[in-house]
């Protein structure tokens, strides 16, 4: 089914479920609800009382006698200018013909056609109310189809905002020096991770979260504090996680405190081990250019602690780089060469983008006015 069959097919429901609560309202309206709901609980008592009784009034004398009292006492509660009450007359006459000759079923069955009147009028409540969680059903399908609506049309207008920058651009000019850079930091960190003592690195992870924009996870607080005290501390990453792998009675021969250790090393092995420099690279496509520009600065300041001058000077590269004139245009080729697939690019260019997107925000503003026209509901 297209869209524009889907959200017609929403709108119409809603709008059927409209006619229909308005439908109901007026007829519940015209009779009373006071006197709807008078009606509906003497219909529901009555026919309660003829269902449990039924059995035992058609059996013998002592359960007649037992549901005419019953279906008496509540006959007379009923008040006497009740809609329908000749129904409660003729039912509970259809009902004590058989005094000299026991009930039958189908005096029972008698007796509920008389009601039927009643029953039905008196169901006007409940079909009101079935008609309310109608309209909120068919008004909340339509809300989900119109956020559907907005979703594509944003999918749309960003495929048409890709699909204005120039794809030809020279992106290499960007990617070439952040590639650079993302080398150069990634040796110098593994160099770092496996020449440093465990307790150097969390300490320049603990001041690399004065950077936040860097993103370097959080070093464990228990590890940190066992690493700045204990002796092991002075040990590479490598070592401490596969210390973590010994069992209790072989780490006696390699730390002074096992139980400390495998409590602040081995629950934090996974730590340890995952420890990269991944948030040190930068992403491709880049982010915009103020974006990056503060990140790079922070970069430069968390990398100079442990890298080389010329790592550095790659860092400081890239975030010269988001000063250029030329950095958003060659951006956004990067990113549309990314984010469009061919066939996106084919509809492009044979103008299929452009129709679906006035389609779409066609098809909104009708279910727009359609759900403006019809309000949630107060009561």
């Amino acid at each position: 089914m297209t869209d524009a069959a889907l959200a017609d097919d929403a709108v119409a429901a809603l709008r059927t479920a409209a006619d229909t609560l308005r439908g109901r309202r007026e007829a519940v309206d015209d009779t009373g609800r006071e006197e709807l709901r008078t009606l509906a609980s003497a219909v529901r008592d009555v026919t309660g009382i003829l269902d449990r009784y039924e059995e035992r009034a058609t059996d013998d004398l002592e359960g007649y006698v037992e549901f005419r009292e019953a279906l008496s006492d509540r006959l007379e509660e009923v008040p006497a200018d009740v809609r329908h009450s000749d129904a409660f007359i003729d039912a509970n006459e259809s009902l004590t013909t058989g005094i000299t000759s026991s009930l039958s079923a189908s005096d029972f069955e008698q007796a509920r056609r008389e009601l039927d009147p009643a029953r039905e009028e008196a169901a006007l409540l409940d079909e009101l109310d079935e008609a309310r969680d109608d309209y909120r059903s068919a008004r909340r399908r339509l809300r989900e189809r119109a956020d559907e609506l907005d979703a594509r049309i944003d999918r749309l207008e960003r495929v048409r905002e890709l699909g204005e920058a120039d794809i030809d651009a020279p992106v290499d000019e960007l990617r070439d020096p952040i590639e650079r850079y993302d080398d150069a930091v990634t040796e110098a960190f593994d160099r770092f991770r496996a020449e440093s003592s465990a307790r150097e690195v969390l300490a320049w992870l603990a001041a690399a979260e004065s950077y936040p924009l860097v993103g370097t996870p959080s070093p464990p607080e228990r590890l940190r504090e066992y690493l700045e005290t204990a002796a092991i501390g002075d040990e590479p990453i490598s070592t401490l996680v596969e210390y973590a792998g010994y069992s209790r009675s072989k780490l006696d021969h390699y730390v002074d405190d096992p139980k400390r250790f495998a409590a602040a090393v081995g629950t934090n092995k996974r730590f340890l081990e995952t420890l990269d420099a991944d948030p040190l690279t930068v992403s491709w496509p880049p982010d915009p250019a103020s974006e990056l520009r503060w990140r790079t600065k922070e970069l430069v300041a968390v990398v100079s602690r442990f890298a080389a001058d010329e790592t550095v000077a790659r860092a400081r590269e890239v975030h010269e780089l988001t000063y250029e004139e030329s950095y958003d245009r060659l951006r956004d080729a990067a990113v549309a060469r990314a984010e469009l697939t061919e066939d996106q690019r084919e509809r492009l260019q044979r103008g299929v983008v452009e129709e679906e997107l006035a389609d779409a925000r066609e098809e909104r503003e009708r279910v727009a006015d359609c759900l403006d026209a019809n309000p949630p509901l107060d009561d």
